[in-house]
């Protein structure tokens, strides 16, 4: 699956992740996510309320990351939010 960032992603990823033991964290996560995006171990899930049409994947007990996947074939996703639950939902 291919991968696509989006700026407010990359803007969330510099502020809260980068530099931190959560950057390993999440590239590991983001390899398994574009081999099998729905590996038990990202607890993948989609989203409801005003977050409908979303969906998210777990980086760490308390990372996670938001995303769409588009219609384009093969589909793709594009990743819009990175934080802890509290900062994401």
């Amino acid at each position: 699956m291919k991968v696509s960032f989006s700026s407010s992603f990359k803007k969330k990823f510099k502020i809260r992740i980068k530099s931190t033991a959560n950057e390993d964290l999440f590239w590991a996560s983001l390899d398994i996510f574009m081999n099998e995006p729905f590996a038990s171990k990202l607890q993948t899930h989609k989203l409801s309320g005003k977050l409908n049409g979303l969906w998210s994947f777990k980086v760490e007990y308390d990372i996670r990351v938001v995303f769409y996947f588009t219609n384009d074939k093969p589909k793709q996703a594009v990743l819009v939010d990175i934080g802890t639950h509290d900062e994401v939902y």
